[in-house]
């Protein structure tokens, strides 16, 4: 067990005098559990029920009214009621519809009780029979494991306060990157974190690969409304990885023989479980952010360890000096979309890219970042600033003077001119220090 930036949002939460039960979301095995566990070190009592077990169903659907149930819950997890605060954790909620309609009821009469819910498939399951009580509850986002959280299991926070004066990480850059190499290497889930983290020894991590790998096809029927979607969902689930970081096209995807809508509602029900996401292009320089959902996504998993094991890659990152060179610069955008939606644990939070609304222009940037009003270009590319002409594309349509390149290099800030004379600051931000890009920007 290794401390997770959320719980610094989780403690905001609980002194918050206005919060709501909480829903956290996140895909299954990125810690959701492990978290909320460790949260419940700062409470007096502690209530876990885990609904798919029977019996912890059955006692939550056994009354609407939450005041004649707390005693129960008491007695069910045989905890002896202390004075102080109460904390119940609700986990894979999304089995009893019954008890999500509860949560209003926490809320209105008991709103002394700190309540977090968890479920995993509760997005894909709201189409069927579950409705929120809209207004009632509050979400919050985990995703797995950043950079600075790696770092943190691995023994190595002293390099967080570093991150945190770009000026003090030139001299430290070689170690740097070395560690984020092994970080986009085996990736972010936590069991993974956690073994490598004991053994230092990343062959050792196959079997835990296949276990989760296991764990997101064994839920297809879950996921999946219909027997052909659930076709479709394992299909994807098997061949897709190795699209990761490309533009996809739903209709004969990775050469199947299933049509666009087919294949398109089985990407978005795993979008729903996130276990990817699908990131869409704007065309816009200043907001709003509109994402043009005609155009074709670009595909990114939620996690790149996962993604370099099942597309059989782990061997070209080990023997590539530079990450940008690996799988042709995917594991590279990869990496950087793992980090941006680390930064947010709203469950709202999406990623874009940026294309050229113009005939005939193929200017693209990799990814946008909104901050103060403002839409920022972001590049994941090496080499002289004269070759970024996409982002000189973006800078001469926007209203503002900064632009973002992450890169292998050493962190800097350039002032750069467009070939129509328009100056900007270009932040070249090493991959080591995205977790820094709202403070920098």
């Amino acid at each position: 067990m290794f401390k997770r930036n959320i719980e610094n949002k989780l403690q905001k939460w609980a002194i918050n005098p206005y919060r709501k039960p909480l829903i956290l979301r996140g895909a299954r095995q990125v810690g959701k559990t492990t978290v909320v566990n460790r949260f419940a070190e700062n409470f007096d009592n502690y209530l876990f029920v885990n609904l798919e077990k029977s019996s912890a169903k059955q006692l939550m659907e056994s009354t609407d009214e939450v005041k004649k149930l707390l005693p129960l819950l008491f007695l069910y997890c045989n905890v002896i009621q202390k004075e102080g605060r109460t904390l119940l954790f609700i986990d894979e909620i999304q089995q009893s519809p019954h008890t999500v309609s509860l949560l209003r009821y926490f809320y209105e009469e008991l709103p002394e009780i700190y309540v977090i819910a968890a479920g995993s498939l509760l997005e894909t399951m709201l189409d069927k029979h579950i409705s929120l009580p809209v207004g009632r509850v509050e979400f919050m986002a985990l995703h797995p494991c950043s950079f600075t959280e790696f770092l943190i299991a691995t023994g190595n926070e002293r390099y967080i306060e570093i991150l945190t004066e770009p000026s003090l990480t030139t001299a430290l850059h070689q170690e740097l990157m070395q560690l984020f190499n092994i970080y986009a290497l085996i990736g972010g889930m936590p069991e993974v974190v956690a073994r490598y983290a004991a053994a230092h020894d990343i062959v050792s991590l196959s079997s835990t690969y296949n276990q989760l790998l296991n764990a997101y096809k064994n839920d297809v029927e879950k996921y999946a409304k219909t027997a052909t979607q659930g076709t479709v969902i394992r299909y994807i689930l098997e061949e897709g990885w190795a699209f990761s970081g490309q533009n996809i096209t739903f209709g004969g995807f990775a050469g199947s023989p299933y049509k666009a809508r087919e294949t398109g509602e089985a990407f978005r029900t795993l979008s729903k479980a996130m276990l990817l996401e699908l990131v869409y292009p704007v065309t816009q320089t200043v907001l709003p952010i509109v994402s043009d959902l005609k155009k074709s996504p670009k595909l990114f998993w939620l996690d790149a360890g996962l993604v370099n094991y099942s597309a059989g890659i782990q061997r070209e990152y080990l023997l590539s000096k530079d990450l940008m060179d690996t799988w042709r610069g995917a594991a590279a955008e990869q990496i950087v979309a793992q980090e941006l939606r680390a930064l947010s644990f709203d469950t709202g939070f999406k990623l874009n890219y940026w294309m050229r609304n113009k005939r005939g222009s193929s200017a693209e940037v990799d990814f946008i970042w909104q901050q103060d009003g403002k839409i920022m270009p972001i590049e994941v590319k090496s080499g002289h600033n004269a070759h970024l002409k996409s982002i000189h594309q973006f800078m001469n349509e926007t209203n503002h003077d900064v632009a973002v390149r992450i890169w292998s290099g050493r962190y800097s800030v350039d002032k750069v001119k467009t070939l129509t004379k328009r100056e900007f600051r270009l932040i070249n931000l090493p991959f080591y220090m995205i977790s820094q890009l709202p403070g920098i920007v």
